[in-house]
Order: structure tokens, then sequence, then C-alpha cells
């Protein structure tokens, strides 16, 4: 019986191990295993949970034939989102906020004027999307500081750094493939982009998760500085974590959304689901995912009552606007407000990811209370420039 017993495990342990490698969670694994064994103490007073929302924004979506067609996946976003959101507030009085992650290759003025008018309103902030393969460091400089310019000058999007002058911006990469870490050689082929990133003015790194794919790093469910090795791909993959009283280090700030196992929702009824923050049809943000982001427990270290959340998303595929733009969405903000914004056990505060690049370096700093002061802590709010006509 007992050699029954022992033939059993290890062949469960065996399956085990063949779907962690065909997840490609063996890279993230120990990371998870140590967070989910380590018990922080609670703090005193109420747990603020910082919320945002991130889109790949892509009107060119797998490549419509007609022009027509981007057009009105733009047109729903501005005649859907703003009368959903305008039904939530979180405890400052702030709508839900999205931050468009708009890509360079597929600029069009209509369409990034028709968003500035959703910032404008205030729904929301646009940053820099990045789609590209066997690029150089030359032609990347140009084309990030051109599409930093375009942005600002022509939708008066991004924000100037007050001390520098320089716009700064928050960026996704496009394929998951930062600074070259696809295993497959592609959607990059630079390896010092990271430092190219915070050359040209990037505050922030937004792309990850990106469970189960294979540019997944083993840093999960946290805040850290990446410090690029020019020549080697993922310099991401590791860092330092960003805590009070610390100071900047390495090349770029990278912002985790959470990662985790799903055990309330299991394949074949054994295996859990992964967590990776990522909201569309099949993915919807149930109450049970919305309590597990709140548990992944992201926070500057040494400031646990200041939690963030970052979920993803890609905003203008038709088959998940109805979950973007619906019900799900609507009911997941509800649920938020409920749960999470009662004032005494917690406080809700919806933000864009400047607004969350500025608590967290306002944490840093050793500031603590209320988040809401800090939302533009370093970085102002752009003034957004709409054309009526």
């Amino acid at each position: 019986m007992i050699f029954l017993f022992a033939i059993l495990f290890l062949g469960f342990v065996a399956a085990f191990i063949a779907i962690l490698k065909k997840k490609n969670m063996l890279n993230w694994m120990p990371s998870y295993v140590m967070q989910r064994l380590s018990f922080g103490t609670k703090p005193a007073g109420p747990t603020h949970i910082i919320f945002s929302f991130v889109d790949h924004y892509e009107p060119q979506w797998g490549k419509p034939k007609s022009i027509d067609i981007e057009r009105q996946r733009v047109d729903r976003w501005l005649a859907d989102y703003p009368k959903m959101a305008s039904k939530h507030v979180d405890a400052d009085g702030f709508h839900p906020q999205h931050t468009f992650f708009y890509p360079e290759e597929e600029y069009r003025y209509e369409h990034l004027n028709k968003i500035a008018d959703i910032c404008q309103q205030g729904f929301g902030e646009i940053e820099v999307h990045l789609h590209h393969h066997n690029d150089t460091e030359e032609n990347l400089r140009a084309l990030l500081d051109r599409f930093c310019n375009t942005l600002h000058e022509e939708h008066g999007a991004l924000s100037k750094n007050p001390e520098t002058g320089q716009l700064n911006y928050g960026f996704i990469h496009g394929n998951w493939a930062l600074d070259n870490c696809d295993p497959s050689g592609k959607n990059c082929g630079i390896n010092n982009e990271l430092i190219i990133l915070r050359e040209t003015g990037c505050y922030a790194d937004f792309t990850f998760p990106s469970a189960p794919h294979p540019t997944q790093p083993s840093t999960i469910n946290s805040i850290y500085y990446a410090k690029d090795d020019p020549n080697a791909p993922a310099s991401h993959d590791k860092g330092k974590p960003v805590k009070v009283g610390g100071k900047p280090w390495g090349d770029i700030l990278m912002v985790n959304g959470p990662l985790m196992l799903n055990w309330k929702k299991l394949k074949k009824g054994i295996f859990p689901q992964i967590e990776n923050s990522d909201i569309r049809k099949g993915m919807e943000p149930t109450e049970a995912r919305v309590d597990l982001w709140v548990k992944s427990n992201v926070h500057v270290k040494g400031r646990p009552e200041w939690r963030f959340i970052k979920l993803h998303t890609h905003g203008t595929q038709e088959q998940d606007m109805d979950v973007l733009l619906g019900k799900p969405v609507d009911d997941m903000f509800s649920y938020l407000e409920e749960k999470y914004n009662d004032g005494e056990n917690y406080v809700l505060h919806y933000v864009n990811s400047r607004e969350m690049y500025n608590i967290i370096k306002a944490a840093e700093h050793g500031k603590s209370g209320n988040p809401n002061e800090f939302r533009d802590y370093i970085l102002p709010r752009p003034s957004f420039k709409v054309d009526y006509k």
C-alpha cells in the first residue's frame, strides 16, 4: 500500500512539474512560494488600495483592412467609457482611471485626439507603447524622442519633469519583450533597452506580468529597480526593491501587477489557474479575482499599508469590449467600492500610471498617511489638447 501511494505521489509530482514547464512557471514559482510563506505584520490603520488599469491600446490590432474599423473601436471608447466610469468614485472623489498606452507604430492624429478627449474629461492619461523587432539603438532613441514630442505637442499628453524640463513617460513593451527578453529573439533586438528608456525620459515600466508567456521575469508582485547589463537580455529579471528611505538604483523602475495562483478556479479539477492581472473575455474581473489582487500585496518595502494593484488589457479587441465597457468591469468597480472603501479597513484610490509612480516615489521618500496627497508629487498632470472641429 505504501509503495502504491509512493508511485501515485511521484506521478502527481511529475505531472505538476510538467504543468509548470508547459506554463513557463519554473522561473517565477520559487518567488511565489516564498512570498506566500511570508507573513508580515498587519499595519495599524486602514490599508490603502491604489488601483490602476493600463491598456495596450491598439486600434490597428489585427491589421484591419479599413480605417473605419479603427474608428469604430476608438469611437466606442469615447462614447462608452465615460458613461460607465462616471458612475463610480473612490474615496477622493476620482472616477476610475484608464491609462492608454498607445503604440508608436499605430499613430493617427484623429485617434489620439479622441483619446485626449477622454483624458481631458478626467478619466485617464496617455503613455507610450511600442512594438519593434530587430531594432537598433540609434533608431529606438530617435523613435522614442519623436513620439514623445508628438504626443505632447499635438495632444498635450505626457508630463514634463519640473527639475529637468524633460518629457517623462510610462512605458509598456509590445509582445512583452522588454530588453530583448523573448527567448525566441524576436520583438526587440536591443540588450541595452533599459538604459535607452531611462535616457529618453521613461519614469517607469508597466509591462509585467506576462505569465504564462516565457518573457515573465522571476521577480513578481514587486516594485523594484532594475539595472541594465548592455551585453545581455532581460536585465529586469531581478533587481532591488523600492523601499522607504531608499534611493533610486540602476536604470528603470519596474511596477508589477499581481501574479498569483487562483485555487478557486481549477483546471481539470486539480491545477489552479494563473492569475496574471489580464482582463478580457474569458478572464472577467470576478470578486474572487479582486480579492486575489489585494492579497498579492504589491507595495513599497516599509510601507505595507499602501497596496498597489495594476491590471492590464488590450482594449480595442472587439471580443473584449463588452467586458471592459460593460457589466463585468462595471461590477468590478462596484465591488471595489463596496468591500475596499469602507474607510476603516480599506480606502480606495483610483489612479493612472503617472499618479501611481508619484505615490511610489512619495513612499520611497518616507511619506505616509493618505496617498491621495501625492498624486502629483513629482510629475504634474498634463494639460490635454483636443481639437473639436
